[in-house]
């Protein structure tokens, strides 16, 4: 019965793609400089294709084999994790770039799609497969492909609201990707909790092939993620500040992760996934503040406080959140995205509070095109950055509690028993 529901659902969805995307969906003419800023609601400005697709290739990779193998690490779920991960990706694709299209990208009743478009259903990508670690080896494909497709909705609606209708400038997700799709995800575990799985050790049942994963999902993120925080800069002018700020902050946090691991484990020992979560934890912070002034040194700073994250919420808080607030957090997205990206979120509040012009010079124009124009202050841009915080994780919360409720729904639920984490349930092994 569950392999007929993924196989009819994987039919339906498919089949209503193609008939959405045969009446609206249609090539952009990217080769039209400020098409997109001039005739259609964008959240990022339209660049030259030949710009961008480079772009595009490393947003894709990072977003398909860094997520995909970090996910990687259940030593009894591996391969059933990774083809998830492709799974969701597959349909979340299609269906961001037309739930996207008719907000951002929509024009005399077409979508029009490009490298841009892609890029930004990549980034809504990215920001579901953060919410399906919280979750992940407890339900099956059909609920995963359910989540993806209400996660999706929910993500575009609130990055409408933040970029679109508020002017919050967030280009490299903080909020709109790490907070959003971690406690999005933290929700729905909340909704699905399941009691006889509370012994949160049996999930973490790793090996030494999950940190063979982990070693080349962590090069990945090094080697992509840069390129991944500067694929929506405004202007080809602030992108070394992003690619920067990113690189520093990821040495940082890499650092700091060895600072604190071996005194807080009693065995001493280090293992690869906690600088796997560390270099994710110092992305994250530079999420909302990687295009702004943060100065080099204050890069690592914040780098360096991001990577301490991982260790403590590990040590402290993912107990709490497991015994006490009936939360299982299969991935630790709460401390790797989560708190993370809260803390970047108030980052790039202050230093947009802090910003003048003539410390930004013509980079002020496109990072806070408002403030350049006399329309707001730069006070009143950090206002609407940190009411940002707030309406994010209360479109996450419910959000993710409707989409729990759905996915509890008793048609759609597995047998209760804990062969979820077992790759032999629905995979050929």
């Amino acid at each position: 019965a569950s392999r007929f529901r993924l196989s009819g659902l994987c039919f339906l969805l498919q089949i209503i793609t193609i008939i959405i995307f045969a009446v609206f969906v249609r090539y952009g003419p990217e080769s039209s400089p400020g098409f997109c800023s001039q005739q259609l609601n964008c959240s990022w400005r339209n660049q030259d294709a030949g710009f961008q697709h480079p772009r595009f290739q490393d947003v894709h990779l990072q977003a398909l084999l860094s997520f995909g193998l970090l996910v990687a690490f259940l030593s009894r779920y591996g391969p059933g994790s990774v083809a998830i991960s492709i799974l969701i990706m597959a349909f979340a694709i299609q269906w961001a770039v037309l739930i996207q299209g008719f907000l951002h990208f929509f024009l005399n009743g077409k979508i029009y799609v490009g490298t841009q478009s892609m890029v930004s259903a990549d980034f809504c990508t990215a920001a579901i497969l953060i919410s399906t670690g919280a979750v992940l080896g407890r339900v099956n494909p059909v609920q995963m492909l359910l989540l993806t497709l209400m996660g999706v909705i929910l993500f575009t609606l609130n990055e409408y609201i933040l970029l679109s209708l508020m002017g919050v400038r967030d280009s490299r997700g903080s909020l709109t990707v790490h907070t959003f799709g971690a406690y999005f995800g933290l929700m729905v575990s909340r909704i699905l909790h399941q009691p006889h799985m509370d012994k949160c050790k049996k999930q973490q049942d790793t090996g030494n092939q999950p940190d063979v994963f982990a070693v080349v999902a962590t090069i990945y993120l090094w080697i992509f993620w840069p390129s991944f925080t500067s694929a929506s800069t405004v202007c080809e002018n602030a992108e070394p500040w992003a690619v920067l700020n990113t690189y520093f902050s990821l040495a940082a946090s890499t650092l700091a992760t060895l600072v604190l691991s071996p005194v807080l484990h009693e065995e001493g020992t280090l293992r690869m996934v906690q600088i796997q979560d560390a270099t994710l934890a110092g992305a994250a912070m530079m999420g909302m503040a990687g295009e702004m002034l943060v100065t080099p040194f204050g890069a690592l700073i914040a780098g360096f406080l991001a990577g301490l994250i991982p260790p403590l919420g590990l040590r402290f808080l993912t107990p709490v959140l497991c015994s006490r607030l009936k939360t299982q957090d299969t991935c630790g997205v709460h401390n790797v995205h989560g708190l993370p990206g809260i803390l970047g979120a108030l980052l790039g509040t202050l230093l947009t509070a802090l910003a003048t012009a003539d410390a930004y010079g013509g980079r002020l124009e496109f990072i806070f095109p408002l403030v350049a124009q006399g329309s707001w202050t730069a006070t009143d841009q950090a206002l609407c950055q940190l009411c940002a915080l707030p309406i994010t994780l209360l479109l996450a919360t419910l959000g993710g509690s409707l989409t729990g409720a759905v996915l509890k729904m008793k048609g759609l639920r597995s047998p209760p028993d804990t062969r979820y984490l077992e790759n032999t349930v629905l995979w050929e092994v």
